[in-house]
């Protein structure tokens, strides 16, 4: 596996938008080379060639920007302490990227190792024999640095990113094991360097130090967001018994190795398993930990919504509108205790601000669309994650869906008049109009589904009212979602179903008429059928894949990433549509699930810098290829069902938290036999399309006989369907 996979992007074609991030699972900080400019989103991309620092980071997407960071940089010779004079000179065959480990020789001979923790990291940097200097750069806002020469220290804080309150301040300690030989600090960019100045702050600003030549250097570092006595209790706790470089690094890799080893695979080829690896290590990045620990051992944090120090648990930079989807229902079976703390925390979020958050970094941002939030809650609730208070989230939930918050689009609820008066988002009157209309519709369900759960009667009446709205943006008379006005007349009237954005969000109705998670049945019926579906679902997959810009007005990167990918209308590269090719399940022919996504996997991910089809989006695209490789996928999470697909090895072996283990065996697996012929779950037949999150958390065994002829039979009867709310009413 590699860290690499996806680096190689840019801004107009994504295969991943991810940096080489180095960190232990769910961190609180990562860090990652840096090769772009300060504040550039794309912070390491793989045809660079040079490296300007290595940065802590938190970044979640290129899109979003990142907050709280600052970087090291060693240099020999002459002191540079500009970002582009900086710069040195890298090739990837000297460069080492692994979850645990990180390593690069620069041309000019400098070696720079990095391993992390969840708050701190090891640093050590070797240099040839020349003059050595470390850069420390506060990035592109406000810093402030102090050097503590007879400590070998550098201490301070940071203030930047967009979505911060004013109060933020990540504060870091850096230990250094070798003494200053010279010291100065610098501002404005590196215009101005003051030698022998021991502080300095203001925007664009840092610091230099100066080692002896050919020195091998270590420095330890931590950061936290509370203060910086707790900066030095985090250096205490996670590095001060690691008297060497190694120990961070078998630490690390012990831990990788635990969680990796967790979910063990066997057969396939070794492309296959470098590919499920790296995804897998990508899907247990996000969300990031924004907690830190007392010396008791009991969580506090910051706050980034009001401010305030809190007792407690607090997760953040996460997009929900991406990962509500996969990321979240895999991290339900590898961690339920996370997950429980983190359903918490999202109540603790909404107390603190007023409103649920939906993409977080670290604070409200409100991009995107929907409110996911409950799609997370209702989901933990319905596979037994229950340590959190059923009714205040339905009390929290329906405030979010009657106001409208300060923030952007999925702050709250934007167009929820209309949605209670008209049963739908008007078109032009509120922008991404249909995409809003099935996303409010889907989340309405899941607030029913916890009040129905918990035997919530008042807010179960309320949220049955909305959850069929999505049949309000479907028009049967030309087979897609589409804009409707307030009068209720279908617009555009030139509709074309390959023309992308408003009402649609980063797509088109091919991939958004798909977006009914809770109700495939209702959807179903009014394509008028399952002939008619099924025949709707193959041309997804075959039809021309043109573009119309509609109201993007040029190409945006989905859309080429879409034609790349050379799967139709299918566009992989964005969320709305990935839970497509499962639908099969639900119309009486399983079969072609199976070997379409065998197809998608194959084609579309794999292990190199070109590893995904387009944003990897904190974990979700990673998520779902792990989740596809197992041969299952929550289509609609919120229920306790993984419906089934075709898994990518002949056994499959998940360790649960408690210990217990679930195996999945494919008899006869490889390439050609993509089809199930049978099934059977703890060696009884089984005829469902679909097994429950307690059949996986218990432990058991799912034996598959697959063939390279598909069974037509197995899976088509009326129980083999998975949930549809239409179906239970």
């Amino acid at each position: 596996m590699s860290t690499l996979q996806g680096t190689n992007s840019s801004w107009d074609l994504s295969y991943g938008n991810v940096y080489p991030t180095i960190a232990l699972p769910f961190p609180v900080h990562s860090w990652s080379p840096q090769t772009g400019k300060n504040g550039d989103g794309w912070k390491y991309t793989y045809k660079a060639t040079t490296i300007r620092g290595f940065q802590q980071v938190h970044q979640c997407s290129p899109w979003m920007g990142d907050y709280g960071v600052f970087s090291l940089m060693p240099l020999t010779g002459e002191l540079k302490v500009k970002e582009d004079e900086r710069a040195s000179a890298f090739k990837h065959e000297n460069e080492i990227a692994k979850p645990s480990y990180y390593k690069v020789q620069f041309d000019n001979n400098i070696t720079t190792e990095i391993a992390p923790t969840e708050r701190a990291a090891n640093m050590r940097f070797s240099f040839p024999n020349d003059d050595a200097f470390i850069v420390f750069d506060g990035y592109t806002k406000f810093c402030a640095v102090t050097i503590i020469p007879k400590e070998r220290k550098l201490i301070g804080y940071v203030t930047n990113g967009t979505f911060i309150p004013k109060e933020f301040k990540n504060h870091f300690v850096i230990q250094f094991d070798q003494p200053f030989e010279e010291y100065g600090t610098w501002r404005a960019a590196g215009d101005t360097i003051s030698a022998k100045s021991l502080s300095e702050e203001g925007e664009k600003c840092g610091a230099f130090l100066r080692f002896k030549k050919g020195v091998k250097l270590n420095a330890k570092i931590a950061s936290s967001y509370i203060s910086l006595e707790q900066a030095e209790l985090n250096l205490k706790l996670e590095l001060g018994k690691h008297k060497k470089f190694e120990d961070t690094h078998n630490a690390a890799n012990k831990t990788w190795n635990e969680l990796l080893g967790r979910v063990k695979v066997e057969g396939g080829t070794e492309d296959d398993k470098a590919t499920f690896y790296s995804c897998l290590f990508r899907a247990n990045l996000f969300s990031h930990k924004f907690y830190d620990l007392k010396e008791d051992g009991s969580p506090h944090y910051f706050s980034p919504y009001d401010a305030k120090i809190h007792d407690g648990y607090m997760y953040t930079d996460n997009g929900f509108w991406d990962t509500f989807r996969a990321q979240f229902p895999l991290s339900n079976i590898l961690h339920p205790t996370m997950q429980g703390r983190y359903m918490q925390s999202l109540l603790d979020a909404q107390e603190q601000f007023g409103f649920f958050p939906t993409w977080s970094n670290p604070g409200m941002s409100g991009v995107m669309i929907g409110n996911h939030a409950i799609s997370l809650l209702t989901d933990a609730w319905m596979k037994g994650i229950r340590n959190f208070d059923p009714e205040k989230v339905l009390k929290a939930y329906l405030h979010e869906a009657t106001n409208k918050g300060p923030w952007g689009g999925s702050n709250g609820r934007e167009g929820h008049e209309y949605w209670f008066s008209l049963g739908y988002i008007p078109y032009k009157e509120v922008s991404e109009s249909g995409a809003k209309s099935l996303e409010y519709a889907y989340d309405d369900w899941c607030a029913y589904q916890l009040a129905k759960a918990t035997g919530n009667k008042f807010y179960q009446n309320i949220f049955e009212r909305q959850m069929y709205n999505y049949k309000h943006v479907f028009d049967t008379t030309v087979g897609f979602v589409r804009g409707r006005d307030k009068h209720g007349n279908w617009v555009p009237k030139d509709f074309d179903p390959v023309e992308w954005g408003d009402p649609f969000t980063e797509g088109n109705p091919w991939q958004w008429s798909w977006s009914v998670f809770h109700d495939i049945n209702g959807l179903i019926k009014l394509m008028g059928g399952k002939d008619r579906f099924n025949a709707k679902l193959d041309s997804l997959f075959t039809a021309p894949n043109t573009v119309k810009y509609g109201s993007y007005k040029q190409e945006i990167h989905e859309m080429k990433e879409m034609i790349l990918q050379g799967l139709g209308q299918y566009a992989h590269g964005n969320e709305p549509v990935q839970h497509a090719a499962y639908l099969y399940n639900y119309s009486g022919q399983p079969w072609k699930a199976q070997k379409q996504l065998r197809e998608i996997m194959k084609k579309i991910y794999n292990a190199t810098p070109n590893g995904f089809p387009g944003d990897e989006d904190q974990g979700e695209t990673s998520s779902w290829y792990v989740l596809s490789a197992l041969g299952l996928y929550a289509v609609c999470p919120g229920t306790d069902q993984y419906v089934i697909g075709s898994p990518m090895f002949d056994k499959i072996t998940i360790t649960m938290e408690n210990g217990k283990r679930f195996v999945i065996k494919a008899k006869d697996n490889n390439e050609k036999n993509v089809y199930i012929k049978s099934a059977k779950l703890n060696n009884k037949d089984h005829q469902k399309n679909w097994i429950t999150y307690q059949d996986i958390i218990n432990g058991g065994v799912l034996d598959l006989e697959m063939s390279s002829e598909p069974n037509k039979q197995r899976g088509t009867g009326k129980d083999a369907i998975p949930f549809s709310v239409s179906l239970e009413n």
